[in-house]
């Protein structure tokens, strides 16, 4: 089942390969993503306000598909491509109770620079009304525990989690209309 998910997400998500080579690279990327989410394990919080709150966590979410958009405040990427895409995803899906949104500053470079305050500035600058987290690992000064725990590899990231908490896409491209479909769909 897990593959057959993973093949769809795939399927879905990505634009179709130009070539066979890039298909089966994309094909197996994709199934050795598919695992278990852990927990959060993030400290710094705020709500959908923007105003500080209590450590959240996976369980908070059981029963709901998750989106999880890791980012940078510095990155090129998440401002162009990224944050835009969220928050078209995060429109398109208002009111949708079986589906839940949050993003994760997830600072593995730059901590001068990706601190709480930008967090608290990017949702403000992308008016989205989802809970945000800054998480700068355990330290304040390592790696980010969500880069960790879920593997990402940079930002920006989305991470998908179903309703059985597995991690059902992990990648820096996603297509957010294709997203919205599916996440439409969701049951």
């Amino acid at each position: 089942m897990r593959i057959l998910i993973s093949l769809l997400v795939y399927w879905v998500f990505f634009a179709h390969a130009q070539d066979k080579r890039k298909e089966i690279k994309m094909k197996e990327t994709v199934e050795n993503k598919v695992f278990k989410a852990p927990e959060f394990d993030v400290k710094d919080w705020i709500d959908a306000k923007g105003n500080k709150t209590d450590q959240i966590k996976l369980s908070d979410f059981d029963g709901k598909f998750k989106v999880v958009y890791c980012f940078q405040s510095w990155c090129p990427g998440c401002h162009s491509k990224g944050l835009p895409d969220l928050k078209k995803m995060v429109d398109a899906l208002e009111g949708n109770d079986k589906v839940a949104f949050l993003a994760v500053q997830t600072v593995f470079e730059g901590h001068h620079a990706n601190t709480y305050e930008k967090m608290i500035e990017t949702q403000k600058q992308y008016d989205l009304k989802i809970p945000f987290a800054h998480d700068a690992g355990d330290d304040g000064e390592s790696r980010s525990n969500i880069m960790t725990n879920y593997r990402t590899g940079g930002t920006p990231w989305f991470i998908l989690i179903d309703q059985n908490n597995n991690v059902v896409f992990a990648d820096f491209h996603l297509n957010a209309d294709a997203a919205i479909q599916v996440l439409k769909s969701v049951e």
